[in-house]
């Protein structure tokens, strides 16, 4: 018998005593509420005591109370991106840019700071005795340690990047970070996503069968959860939406059980991606009914379900598969069993059962937003941006300058949180960082182009109508976001004529004002006083959807009351068209929504070439948004598609705006805000200067400020190929490794994985190699001097790749070691590197780890070696093979 057959063996025996021994004790004091006992203990004689109903709701992320056994409500949907979601938290940089610092202590650091605002919210909600604890919880959807596979996909800002290795690194710092060190109790719980092989494109997630060889799931996709789990101790782990080789990745034999509960020994629960269950039935056809389809996730080795949009459940219609699956025989009440016992022991052990106990329950709430914290944000943005071209234009001086700024996203903030963001209490524009770090100079903004921008006014009464007559149609229904495309599902309590699309501007009527959660939906025709394209979209706080014409034009989720949510559409003049509009407000505080517009026009102002011409220096803030990039959107401009890229040029109205301020001959610095690659071929070419910011956080505009100032000496690296453009990539679709990322690219990119550059310089001498030749499975260090042989102090980035023997399978090269490292000028320090045995392994062309006999060379330096990085390179031979476990 295999071993993790055994290990699965064991632990239903281990199950099985835990619930008799349980049961031994139901007459004397319930042994889930002793904290003497093991969690699983405590958490197996809570399980048997619950009713077949009850054990189906608490599969589900709203798990329901259970007051007969002093049970309370549970939400496990949280999430902690870079920053808790909530409001009144500190946002970090988007992790594309987390990972651009290289430097893992720091974001170990970072995750301790977010899980201890997520304690302190958690304590807050409980407090204040909550009725929906969304987002309000424990257990955090966090890292996403996906592989940036290809520079299209939407959410690859969410990553830590293309490399395994940086992903995995950087994800066990922040596990470890978020769940602390107690032996006894979490902080937090962190979940790894989403497991496994799992990056666009966004348009087919929900129906994708992905084929992928062993190869490419051992060597790229799998690396870091491996790490998560096996040497952080992730918590959770949540199953990914697409199918992997035929089986839905949240009912996969191969992940769920060969892998990570087989050969990782993982311990700990498995939460689905919000929906994937259902899309088990749904969407792949998987099996014949809901029922089955629950059944087969829960047998495989799935938990817990996200099948809620964040509102209140009333009935069952969440849970009632599992009651059903259980009395049509499709599953055991034992396999519910063993699912719950999972959840509750991680319930233990976030010390929800023990509040006099936790160590982590009397966090004090000064730590909230805390300057500490804010002071971090700020030094991880520093340590974030890269600096990717120079003419020594940078660093500029701080006073006596005429400083031109163009571009819409110099004076946004929402574009420096990215995406899965919380709302800061403060965020730093780049404009505003400019203006004073600036003091001493003059710093004149104009935006240049209505690309990105945010201008819009209210459409007026005159452009809208119903029947023939001004206004819109109001209805108000309950909120059931499965019907929300079902009209006649969704009753309305009360409807009315209302002259404008504003909801703050009458109250509700009396019918609507206790239905909770409630949907407002806004029907009528909308009428152009010009032919053109508009910019079309609401200012509102909660969820809200526009159609004009049947087709989806923009939409959000949490919304901004304050900064416009805008998609495009084509009106006719004196045309009307058809619309349609879903709002739902934020359950707490005061509705508001409006709906704006503007007519687009896309040409340069000349405004911007005029200030560019009274300018010393030009300072150009351009890039993407997460308004463009990200998770299953609403975009269809050109370049852009429903969250993925058809392109990864520098959009055009801002390549137009770029070079035109630059044909006025002043010196043009270009600031790029992005989460992937842009393709900036002709800024490469005639900027003086390029920095990437990537979305850096509530700091970010100090921090690019500083940057371009040279108070912050950038030394941030790129985590991810900036490649010229998509011709040099395979069909986004192919999940086949060949051909992608610096570890099986064969092409010139425009800027190499691990570039960047420095105010100072940095020089490698005297790398060491522990030993000449060395037994398969030994270790083998390495040592280097690296000295800061300029005038300013600064970071390097000492990084350290492998390249292996000629064996089929191997990568072209391999990062397998790196160390942020601070140095004043004329400074030297030596860096160590330990190889063990998994660092010296490769993957067979069949899928199987070895360390493969030969010769080995080792390069250290500043980067990639055979790029424009200093690197030294020493060789060392291995005897012999060994295999790897997987």
């Amino acid at each position: 018998m295999k071993k993790h057959q055994i290990r699965l063996l064991a632990a239903t025996v281990a199950l099985c005593v835990l619930i008799v021994t349980a049961r031994a004790q139901d007459n004397q004091k319930p042994a889930y509420l002793n904290p003497s006992l093991p969690p699983e203990q405590r958490a197996a004689d809570l399980v048997h005591r619950m009713t077949l109903e009850e054990k189906a709701s608490q599969l589900v992320n709203q798990a329901r109370a259970i007051p007969r056994l002093n049970v309370p409500a549970y939400d496990w949907w949280s999430e902690a991106l870079h920053g808790v979601i909530n409001d009144g938290t500190t946002e970090f940089p988007e992790p594309v840019g987390l990972a651009a610092t290289f430097d893992a202590p720091a974001i170990h650091k970072m995750a301790e700071a977010i899980s201890t605002e997520g304690r302190i919210k958690h304590g807050m909600a409980v407090r204040e005795h909550r009725a929906n604890m969304f987002f309000q919880g424990l257990d955090f959807w966090a890292p996403n340690i996906n592989i940036f596979r290809d520079p299209r996909w939407g959410r690859g800002q969410e990553t830590y990047g293309e490399d395994p290795f940086l992903t995995a690194h950087m994800g066990v710092a922040f596990v470890t970070g978020m769940q602390g060190d107690d032996p006894k109790y979490y902080r937090t719980i962190s979940t790894p996503k989403h497991y496994a092989v799992h990056s666009g494109p966004e348009s087919t997630r929900h129906i994708a069968d992905v084929a992928v060889s062993k190869h490419d799931e051992v060597d790229t996709y799998l690396p870091a959860f491996r790490a998560t789990v096996t040497e952080a101790k992730a918590g959770s782990v949540m199953c990914a939406y697409n199918d992997v080789n035929g089986e839905p990745a949240c009912a996969s034999q191969f992940l769920l059980q060969d892998q990570l509960r087989g050969k990782w020994n993982f311990r700990g629960y498995v939460v689905s991606d919000c929906g994937a269950v259902v899309d088990i039935y749904r969407n792949h056809h998987f099996k014949p009914s809901q029922p089955a389809a629950s059944a087969i996730s829960l047998q495989r080795g799935m938990d817990n379900e996200c099948v809620d949009g964040g509102f209140l459940v009333k009935d069952d219609s969440d849970y009632k598969a599992y009651v059903d699956a259980v009395k049509q025989g499709l599953l055991k009440e034992s396999e519910v069993d063993t699912a719950l016992v999972r959840l509750y022991t991680a319930r233990m052990r976030l010390g929800m059962f023990d509040p006099d106990l936790d160590p982590y329950a009397k966090i004090d709430e000064k730590e909230l937003d805390s300057q500490a914290h804010r002071e971090l944000a700020h030094q991880i943005a520093n340590e974030s941006i890269v600096l990717l071209k120079n003419d020594d234009t940078l660093p500029l001086k701080t006073s006596g300058l005429k400083i031109a700024v163009v571009g819409p996203l110099a004076d946004q903030t929402k574009v420096l949180l990215g995406n899965y963001n919380g709302k800061p209490t403060h965020t730093v524009s780049i404009l505003e960082g400019l203006k004073k770090e600036f003091s001493g100079a003059t710093v004149n903004y104009v935006a240049g182009t209505q690309f990105l921008g945010h201008d819009a006014a209210p459409v007026p009464t005159s452009a809208l109508s119903v029947d023939g007559k001004p206004g819109v149609k109001v209805s108000f229904s309950k909120f059931d976001m499965s019907n929300i495309n079902n009209p006649e599902a969704m009753k309305p309590v009360a409807t009315r004529i209302e002259p404008t699309l504003d909801a703050a501007a009458r109250p509700f009527p009396p019918e609507a004002a206790s239905v909770h959660p409630l949907v407002i939906r806004y029907e009528g025709s909308i009428t152009a006083p010009e032919t053109g394209d508009y910019n079309l979209g609401m200012k509102a706080s909660g969820f809200f959807r526009v159609q004009v014409d049947g087709k989806n034009v923009t939409s959000s989720f949490g919304g901004d009351p304050y900064d416009a949510r805008l998609g495009t559409v084509h009106l006719e003049a004196g045309k009307p068209a058809v619309l349609k509009v879903d709002y739902s407000p934020n359950e707490e505080g005061k509705p508001a929504a409006q709906l704006v517009w503007s007519k687009v026009d896309l040409a340069t102002k000349p405004e911007a070439v005029e200030a560019a011409k009274n300018a010393d220096v030009v300072i150009a803030v351009l890039g993407i948004t997460s308004e463009l990039e990200g998770e299953e959107m609403q975009v269809s401009i050109p370049g852009f598609k429903g969250g993925d890229r058809t392109s990864i040029d520098l959009p055009k109205p801002e390549e137009d705006l770029l070079e035109a301020v630059a044909s006025t001959g002043k010196p043009v610095i270009l600031v790029l805000t992005n989460g992937s690659a842009l393709a900036v071929n002709w800024a490469n070419e005639h900027a003086n200067a390029i920095i990437d910011a990537w979305y850096p956080g509530e700091e970010g505009g100090t921090a690019v400020a500083e940057t371009l100032s040279g108070k912050n000496n950038p030394a941030g690296r790129l985590p991810v190929t900036f490649y010229k453009s998509v011709d040099q990539l395979p069909p986004f679709e192919d999940y086949a490794m060949k051909g992608r990322t610096y570890r099986y690219f064969t092409g010139t990119p425009l800027y190499p994985f691990g570039y960047g550059l420095s105010y100072t310089k940095f020089a490698y001498s005297d790398l060491s190699v522990s030993t000449p030749t060395v037994a398969a499975g030994e270790p083998v260090s390495a040592d280097v001097t690296v000295s800061n042989s300029g005038s300013r102090e600064g970071d390097e980035v000492v990084q350290l790749y492998l390249k292996f023997p000629s064996v089929s399978g191997a990568p072209n090269r391999a990062l397998r070691g790196f160390q942020r490292v601070h140095l004043a000028a004329g400074a030297s320090q030596k860096v160590h590197f330990d190889l063990k045995d998994r660092d010296l392994s490769m993957v067979t062309e069949a899928g199987e780890p070895v360390i493969a006999e030969g010769e080995y060379s080792v390069s250290v330096g500043g980067g990639q070696p055979d790029t424009s990085a200093q690197t030294l390179t020493k060789t060392f031979h291995i005897n012999g093979t060994k295999s790897m476990p997987e």
